[in-house]
């Protein structure tokens, strides 16, 4: 009666009591991503990123294997480090990819700031890539170093403060950004909230308050510059349950699978409208099974953009890739690993690699700064 129930409310509301069963046609694998036939490779093509419906197509040659491409779906890689490292924050915010939802910006600076700046068009998700110093912010300051995510919300005012040169990834979100729904691995999965640092406010400074100091305000990507004869970051108290918070790849316990490689959306960091964040960090591989997948499966992710920012490590799906390149990945156009990735790790047990991926509904173009450090031979990375 219990499962009648459930089966019935779950009706009423219009969900699956029960996973839909495949259809199964000519030769195939018994189980996604296990045990693939002799003389065939498998493609996940699937909606909803991995979360929809979806087919496993099993073909005798990857469509991967491409003599040449032409058009705008081109697979494409830039490399981030040969942009300018500039001394002032403003002047070294670079655009790479956009669309309606976000914006993925590469940000070399080493220069404290001497003025202040407030984001009124989005939250912004900072990646520190290399670097160590602090955040100063209306509710406080905050030390950062490499491998740390550090959540501004919009309109928040921030003065960056390096003590070394410093590599940011900002993801610019123009909707709030949030943690995943960790349904049934629960609260404590991935990062446990005790691990997730905000600030607290300084003592409070006369000498500070005299301080005559500019905030920069960011609105529809213009600036307007606001003098005040006072410092702005003057909070001496604060509550409530919106403020800057930080925490660092170290605090992420990863979902792993002994017997089944995991889709990307197993990774998830971080939301917003439209887009997720993901890490991928160095973990277990899939040592269950001889048979069962290690590399990513090749896939048609008819339903987002994939971005990935590499951070450090050895990344094992793919070769001639070093940390900070960013690989681009259309809707529309297969993509996955090498083919001498699967022997690369034939004798793995874990990878070495620390990654952060973006990907979004919307499609997202390349930026004049992007085009100008691009990588023209990945497409032919595959052959």
């Amino acid at each position: 009666c219990a499962y009648a129930y459930i089966r019935e409310v779950g009706k009423q509301k219009g969900e699956h009591s029960m996973m839909d069963l495949p259809l199964i046609k000519g030769i195939v694998a018994k189980q996604a991503h296990v045990g693939i036939p002799d003389g065939t490779t498998e493609e996940e093509y699937a909606r909803k990123g991995f979360a929809g419906k979806y087919a496993h197509l099993y073909r005798t040659h990857p469509l991967v294997g491409w003599d040449h491409i032409e058009g705008p779906l081109k697979p494409r890689a830039y490399t981030l480090n040969q942009l300018p490292s500039l001394s002032d924050f403003i002047e070294a915010r670079k655009p790479i990819l956009e669309n309606a939802d976000c914006k993925i910006l590469n940000v070399h600076f080493s220069k404290p700031m001497d003025y202040c700046v407030r984001n009124a068009d989005g939250d912004e998700v900072v990646f520190v890539h290399e670097g160590k110093g602090e955040v100063d912010t209306d509710f406080g300051m905050l030390s950062y170093r490499p491998g740390d995510y550090i959540i501004i919300p919009r309109g928040t005012i921030v003065q960056w403060k390096p003590n070394s040169p410093s590599k940011f990834l900002i993801i610019e979100s123009f909707s709030e950004v949030s943690f995943p729904d960790k349904g049934i691995l629960g609260q404590h999965s991935l990062i446990d909230p005790s691990c997730i640092i905000t600030p607290s406010p300084p003592p409070y400074d006369a000498a500070k308050l005299k301080e005559k100091t500019k905030l920069l305000i960011k609105r529809k990507d213009q600036w307007t510059t606001v003098s005040y004869p006072f410092h702005p970051l003057n909070v001496v108290g604060w509550k409530g349950n919106l403020t800057v918070m930080q925490f660092n790849i170290e605090d992420i316990r990863p979902v792993t699978s002994e017997r089944y490689h995991l889709p990307p959306t197993a990774h998830v960091t971080l939301t917003g409208t439209n887009f997720v964040i993901c890490t991928f960090l160095p973990r277990p591989l899939e040592t269950g099974d001889p048979l069962a997948m290690k590399v990513p499966f090749y896939h048609l992710n008819i339903d987002y953009d994939e971005v990935l920012f590499y951070h450090s490590g050895q990344f094992f799906s793919r070769a001639g890739i070093e940390p900070g390149m960013v690989t681009f990945h259309p809707q529309g156009i297969e993509h996955g690993p090498q083919k001498n990735a699967v022997e690369r790790t034939a004798t793995a047990t874990r990878t070495n690699e620390v990654a952060v991926m973006i990907d979004t509904i919307n499609p997202l173009e390349p930026t004049a700064e992007a085009r100008q450090i691009e990588n023209s031979d990945y497409i032919n990375s595959w052959k």
